[in-house]
């Protein structure tokens, strides 16, 4: 209990102590300084390449004439370059594949199988997996046992010896047989038709296959073995020879000799540091400006995780450099930005991860980082249409499969473009499979790691929306069993507000979500409120205290927010719990403390907010005020009385200045009124009244 006098400058600065601003307001300064010194670290981490930087590039303008100072051969590593392409179409190495090799045995031993049934069936009553003529026929009808099982055996004995040496898809199929003939020609097969099926059935198991597969690691060893065996491309200089000319562009060969001589400086450049820094660091604060701009209610402690993830990411890119997937750094945060702050947030944290690039994006392959951030984009565009956690895990399947297709597609295309969207070595199927499957197994860990942010950093995912709102949490709850009256009232003001926001475009899931925990407050004092009162006398007539019965009405707001603190409800739901009574007067009380003193303080009657600061909030402080008129008007009361009733409620809001910070047009207003009266109708639709039949004794 209060035991300063309500209204004086004791209580006044008693109440400012007891409030958990300062604490909050303390606590979001430091979450600020936080942020500011991770943008500081992401910036660090950005620009530390370019600490470091040669003074001259490749197509840079001579600052000077360099000469010649000796005779001098100097490595040419433009033409190694090309060299070293040249060599990877002619420096595949392939390899036996061991399960292709065990699916064409289990194939050859199925044709075994099959001509032995054509001979338990005669020749005529069973079609062979071979067309044979009368004389091999003749052959497999009469073979003995014995004969049956050696053919048999050098059958297999001469496809061991073929696929043992590689088998070639492509291979002629008159090729083939020449090959199987000489195979069974080691073979104890004297008869001439029992030689001719055997080719034929060896022919007929191996045509069209293959059982090697292409191995990159011994690819690339091959390459630089022959590198190593052919003469290195060098560069002849002489003494005096001109090397640049000031003014003209810088040549490869040309920056070759001059790193050679020592004219190429590699030593800090302040300079060229700073202004990458500067560019990191502008890039953090747009980045932080548009998630604000994007989702007005974002927290400090968003911003801390989005900075947060920014700089691992481009820690993993320094300590990777060219070896990095864009698709594991680029892709797994974004779905997480997108699904917990919204789309926007998380198309404008992937560009800016994808423009800080530490180092030269032609370094890393621009078509790896082109198809990542196709992919990270519509993640977050579907991502934050998903309503629940099964449709997030199919995009665990689909995106992969999507980055795979999509590699491959842009590797077919590459020779008829020109455009070399992987450098030099392009990957085979397998390594971008690999990289896919990378990617699905990081998606499935961020889906396992999201209920631990959404606890941790605030996320309100549209998942977490639908599970709060089920009407069996324990706080909902025990709202329906100790407040009835007050649950009801919230359901009706649910179904007002979630219609008033969907005709106005905005969220519906939120707004459901956060209608049904406003009042959670009132279990503080359930019976103090006229909902859920019985037949007991009102205990405000009791208390017979204007002021005291104004506290309690603002400590269903204090004590809704502590419940909120304690049940680890997300902010954008309890912002619910001040903002739907906003700064409101508690009329009633206000009009019987004037009667006792007319001098009476009337901020002393007003709720202590804040007002409304998004559509949401304010769509249900107009159902709220609406709720109890449209719920007493008479039945025959038409469509333009009851939209009148409404319009006058919510006018007596907008002039006393609630709605100033919701955003809400004038347009969206009406929208919201009419909607209203819509939720209205169906509660009051008209009933044929049931007959119901005298009851019936039974005979004695």
């Amino acid at each position: 209990m209060v035991r300063f006098p309500r209204g004086s400058s004791l209580w006044r600065r008693w109440r400012r102590l007891q409030s958990p601003t300062r604490r909050l307001l303390r606590w979001t300064r430091l979450q600020t300084v936080v942020v500011l010194l991770m943008c500081l670290a992401v910036a660090v981490a950005s620009s530390l390449p370019w600490l470091i930087k040669p003074d001259l590039q490749p197509g840079a303008i001579a600052p000077f004439d360099a000469i010649a100072p000796k005779d001098v051969l100097v490595q040419d590593t433009t033409a190694l370059e090309q060299q070293r392409s040249s060599l990877v179409a002619q420096s595949v190495v392939q390899v036996i594949d061991p399960e292709q090799t065990k699916l064409l045995r289990q194939r050859l031993e199925q044709q075994l199988i099959q001509l032995q049934q054509v001979a338990m069936s005669g020749s005529a009553a069973r079609v062979g997996p071979v067309n044979m003529s009368r004389a091999e026929q003749q052959w497999l009808s009469q073979r003995r046992a014995q004969e049956h099982l050696d053919w048999d055996s050098a059958v297999r004995q001469a496809a061991t010896r073929m696929l043992s040496q590689g088998l070639v898809s492509n291979l002629a199929v008159n090729q083939l047989r020449q090959a199987a003939k000489v195979q069974l020609g080691q073979a104890a097969i004297t008869n001439p038709a029992a030689r001719s099926l055997a080719t034929k059935v060896l022919a007929s198991t191996l045509r069209g296959s293959s059982n090697l597969r292409t191995d990159p690691n011994l690819s690339k060893q091959l390459i630089e073995e022959q590198l190593t065996k052919q003469v290195i491309p060098t560069i002849e200089v002489r003494k005096g020879d001109l090397i640049t000319r000031k003014g003209e562009p810088i040549s490869n060969q040309a920056y070759d000799v001059l790193d050679h001589f020592g004219r190429v400086r590699r030593e800090p450049q302040p300079g060229i540091w700073f202004q990458h820094f500067i560019e990191a660091l502008a890039a953090c604060g747009v980045m932080v400006l548009v998630m604000r701009r994007e989702r007005p209610c974002l927290e400090v402690r968003h911003a801390v995780l989005a900075v947060g993830i920014l700089f691992l990411v481009q820690v993993a890119k320094l300590w990777f450099q060219g070896s990095v997937s864009p698709l594991a750094v680029l892709v797994p945060p974004t779905l997480v930005l997108a699904e917990g702050l919204g789309t926007g947030c998380g198309l404008v944290w992937m560009s800016v991860a994808a423009l800080l690039w530490p180092v030269p994006v032609h370094g890393l392959s621009d078509g790896r980082l082109l198809i990542a951030a196709v992919v990270a984009a519509t993640g977050a565009l579907i991502a934050g249409r998903q309503r629940s956690r099964g449709q997030l895990l199919q995009l665990t399947v689909f995106l992969p499969v999507g980055a795979l297709m999509g590699q491959w597609l842009l590797l077919q295309l590459q020779p008829l473009t020109g455009w070399k969207a992987w450098g030099s070595l392009n990957p085979t199927l397998d390594e971008l499979a690999t990289e896919s499957l990378l990617l699905g197994l990081l998606l499935m860990l961020t889906l396992l790691a999201i209920p631990l942010l959404e606890s941790s950093f605030g996320l309100l995912t549209r998942a977490r929306l639908l599970e709060l709102a089920d009407q069996e949490r324990p706080l909902l709850r025990r709202l329906s069993c100790e407040a009835p009256g007050t649950f009801e009232h919230t359901l009706m003001i649910c179904s007002l507000a979630e219609e008033g926001a969907r005709a106005i475009g905005a969220d519906v899931d939120l707004i459901r979500t956060g209608s049904l925990y406003h009042d959670v407050g009132k279990l503080h004092a359930p019976g103090w409120f006229i909902e859920n009162q019985k037949d007991e006398p009102n205990p405000h007539d009791t208390l017979n205290d204007p002021f005291g019965s104004a506290a309690v009405l603002q400590a269903h707001v204090d004590e809704g927010l502590k419940l909120a603190r304690r049940h680890r409800l997300p902010r954008p739901i309890a912002d619910f719990i001040p903002e739907h009574q906003g700064t409101l007067k508690m009329g009633y009380f206000l009009h019987e403390a004037r009667a006792r003193d007319p001098n009476v303080d009337e901020s002393l009657f007003r709720y202590r907010g804040p007002a409304p600061r998004s559509r949401e909030t304010a769509v249900l402080m107009l159902a709220d005020g609406c709720e109890a008129a449209l719920r007493s008007l008479p039945p025959d009361t038409s469509d333009d009385q009851a939209r009148d009733t409404v319009r006058r409620l919510v006018g007596a809001r907008q002039r006393d200045g609630q709605l100033r910070k919701s955003s809400l047009s004038r347009s969206e207003v009406e929208l919201v009124i009419r909607a209203f009266v819509q939720v209205w109708r169906r509660m009051r639709h008209r009933r044929i009244p049931y007959p119901i039949p005298a009851r019936r004794g039974f005979p004695a």
